[in-house]
């Protein structure tokens, strides 16, 4: 489904699918993230996303009255989890609402994995 923004000269309709890039690339420039993940696990891995697939990492709920993003992420080691979840929050947020118009109601943070180095 497609978010729908009206003014006076008609209808914007913006894709699920532009709002995860929005947000993928939004997350990834939070400090102590190292990456999007995949959304499934196999046998305990979890695969880093490269740039260009990172929607797959995002998962979009659009509906009329709300819009709801899910982040599947890997943390750098060392970092406070919370915090890094509460950065990429408010960076996916005001990102994805200054770059569509669109009202953002929630966003949850699903932490797929940790990286120790580099």
């Amino acid at each position: 489904m497609a978010g729908k923004i009206e003014n006076k000269y008609g209808s914007i309709y913006i894709e699920s699918e532009v709002v995860a890039k929005i947000a993928g690339r939004a997350a990834v420039e939070c400090y102590g993230l190292v990456g999007l993940a995949s959304k499934s696990v196999k046998n305990g891995i979890v695969e880093l996303l490269k740039l260009e697939n990172m929607s797959k990492g995002v998962t979009v709920e659009l509906t009329e009255e709300s819009l709801a993003i899910e982040l599947y992420v890997i943390i750098q080691y060392g970092t406070k989890i919370s915090e890094v979840a509460h950065n990429i929050m408010d960076r996916v947020k005001y990102s994805v609402e200054k770059q569509t118009g669109l009202d953002v109601t929630k966003i949850d943070i699903k932490v797929q994995g940790i990286r120790v180095g580099k």
